[in-house]
C-alpha cells in the first residue's frame, strides 16, 4: 500500500475492494470494525464496487478516494456532490492532455466562426449572437457548461438518492449506527454515498463529454445561460483525423454548425427554456419503485458482485414514465429534432459554395449525433433521456419543405412563437405541413368571426378599444 494513505492501492492493483477503500476514506480510524459488522451481518461492502461505478485504475481511485475524504469535510444534503463532479470532470477532461491554447490556435477558431457568420447572413434572417466567440480547451469547456449539468441532472438524482435511502435504510437492522463510528446516522451515511455515486457519474460524463463535444450546441441542448458560439480545437482536430476533407474546413463546418445553433437560441428567446423545463418535468415526474429495490435487495446475494451488478442493471431503476412523461419526452424529441433539423439544413445551406465536402461532411455529424457516446450514455442513465435526435433527417427534410414554399424568411418566421412549431404529424408527411398549417389558420380565422358575431363586432373591423 502506499505509505502516505492504506486506502490507496500499491503499485501492483488495489490491496482492498475498491468499496472497502472508500468505506475507510470515509470513516477513518472507525473504519474497520465498521467492515467488521457490517460483514457478521453478511454484508460485504466490496460487493458494491462493480455496481458504484468506481474507477478500476489506481491512480483514478486514488483520486476518488481523495475526493471522498473531502466530501465528507464539507457535506451537505445537495443529491449530487458538485464539488466532486467538477473536480472529477475536470480530470476527466484531462486525460490524454488538454493543454491551454496558443494564441495562434485561439486565432484560427475565432477566425473560422467569423467566416461562419459571414455566410450564415446569406441564408438565415436570424442575425448573429451577440454573446463573445471563444476558443476553448477541454477544462474550460468544463468550467462553462457545469451549471447546465446541475439544472439537467439534480431532479432525478433526488428521486434516485431518496429512493435509495428508502429502499437500503429500511433493511438496515436496528442497532446499525453502532457499527459506525460516532453513533453516525445510517441514513445520512446512505446519502453521502448516493451524493458522492451521482457527483462520480456527473462527472466522468460532462469530463468525457468534454473530450467529444466540438462547442455548446452539438448535444442538441444549448449548455450556456447566455449563447456564444464556442469551438474545442482539439476535439475539432481529433474528428477531422482520417477524413478526406483538410482540417481547416471540418473546421469551417463545424463553426457553422455551432453559430447556427447559437443565433437560433439567442433570438428565439423562450426555445432554451422551453427544452430545459421540459427535461426537468420529465425528470421530476420520474418515480423509483421502491418495492421493486427492496426485493432486489433482498433476493441476492449481496457478496455476489456479478448478481448485485446485474440486479442494478437490469431495471430495478427503470423509470416507470407516466402518461404526463410520454407527452414531455415526445415534445422534448419532436424539439430535439426540429432544432437539430433547423441547424443541419441553414449550416448545409451556408457551407454548399463555399466547402466541397460540404455533403460527406453533414452525412458525417449526422452518423456520429445518431450513434450517440459514453458521455450521452452516462447523461441518459441519469436523466433517464437519450438526446439523439431520433428523427433528424426528417425535420431536415421539414425545413427544407418549408423553405421552398415560403422561402428562408418563411422557415425562420416559425420560430416566432412555440405555438408555430411543427408537430410530430408535420414530421411524418413534411409535404403536407403548408395545407395543415392554412387550415389551422383558416379554423383559427373562423373562430374569431364566430366570437366576434356573439359579441355583436363587425367582424370585419378591429374590436373597439
Amino acid at each position: 500500500m502506499s505509505p502516505d494513505n492504506p486506502a490507496v492501492p500499491g503499485p501492483d492493483g488495489p490491496e482492498n475492494p475498491a468499496w472497502e477503500q472508500m468505506l475507510r476514506a470515509m470513516l477513518g480510524d472507525g473504519a474497520d470494525e465498521a467492515i467488521r459488522e457490517m460483514r457478521a451481518r453478511g454484508f460485504d461492502p466490496s460487493a458494491m464496487a462493480a455496481a458504484s461505478g468506481l474507477p478500476t485504475d489506481p491512480r483514478m481511485l486514488e483520486q476518488a478516494v481523495a475526493q471522498i475524504r473531502r466530501m465528507l469535510a464539507a457535506s451537505g444534503d445537495e443529491p449530487v456532490n458538485w464539488r466532486m463532479a467538477h473536480d472529477l470532470a475536470r480530470q476527466q477532461a484531462s486525460l490524454g492532455g488538454d493543454p491551454s491554447l496558443s494564441p495562434a490556435r485561439s486565432r484560427e477558431v475565432l477566425e473560422a466562426l467569423s467566416v461562419a457568420e459571414l455566410w450564415l447572413d446569406a441564408v438565415t434572417d436570424l442575425p448573429p449572437s451577440t454573446g463573445t466567440p471563444h476558443a476553448w480547451s477541454r477544462a474550460e469547456w468544463v468550467e462553462a457548461t457545469l451549471p447546465t449539468w446541475r439544472t439537467l441532472t439534480e431532479p432525478v438524482a433526488g428521486s434516485l438518492s431518496a429512493a435509495l435511502v428508502d429502499a437500503l435504510g429500511s433493511s438496515l437492522p436496528e442497532d446499525a449506527a453502532d457499527a459506525l463510528p460516532g453513533g453516525l446516522d445510517p441514513s445520512l451515511l446512505l446519502r453521502q454515498l448516493g451524493s458522492a455515486v451521482f457527483g462520480m457519474q456527473v462527472g466522468q460524463g460532462a469530463g468525457t463529454l468534454a473530450r467529444e463535444a466540438f462547442g455548446t450546441t452539438d448535444i442538441g441542448l444549448p449548455l450556456l445561460d447566455s449563447p456564444a458560439p464556442a469551438l474545442v480545437p482539439a476535439n475539432v482536430d481529433a474528428f477531422a483525423e482520417g477524413l478526406d476533407a483538410p482540417r481547416e474546413e471540418v473546421r469551417l463546418f463545424l463553426a457553422l454548425r455551432e453559430a447556427a445553433a447559437t443565433r437560433l437560441f439567442t433570438h428565439v428567446p423562450w426555445l432554451r427554456a422551453h427544452l430545459l423545463a421540459t427535461v426537468e418535468a420529465y425528470a421530476r415526474g420520474i418515480r423509483i419503485d421502491v418495492d421493486q429495490l427492496e426485493e432486489a435487495v433482498r433476493s441476492i446475494d449481496p457478496t455476489d458482485a456479478a448478481a448485485l451488478q446485474a440486479a442494478l442493471s437490469g431495471g430495478v431503476f427503470a423509470p416507470h414514465t407516466t402518461p404526463e412523461q410520454k407527452a414531455a419526452l415526445e415534445r422534448l424529441e419532436t424539439a430535439l429534432a426540429l432544432v437539430e433539423g433547423w441547424v443541419d439544413e441553414v449550416s448545409a445551406a451556408a457551407a454548399i459554395a463555399h466547402l466541397p465536402h460540404t455533403v460527406a461532411l453533414r452525412e458525417m455529424v449526422r452518423r456520429r449525433r445518431a450513434a450517440g457516446g459514453p458521455a450521452e450514455q452516462t447523461f441518459a442513465n441519469l436523466v433517464g433521456l437519450e438526446l439523439r435526435p431520433r428523427r433528424l433527417r426528417d425535420a431536415a427534410a421539414l425545413w427544407a419543405q418549408i423553405a421552398r414554399d415560403a422561402g428562408p424568411a418563411g422557415r425562420d418566421a416559425v420560430w416566432d412563437h412555440p405555438d408555430l412549431l411543427p408537430t410530430t404529424q408535420d414530421l411524418d408527411d413534411p409535404a403536407g405541413y403548408g395545407r395543415r398549417r392554412a387550415e389551422a389558420v383558416d379554423e383559427t380565422a373562423e373562430v374569431d368571426r364566430a366570437l366576434a358575431q356573439i359579441l355583436g363586432e363587425d367582424p370585419q373591423e378591429p374590436p373597439a378599444g
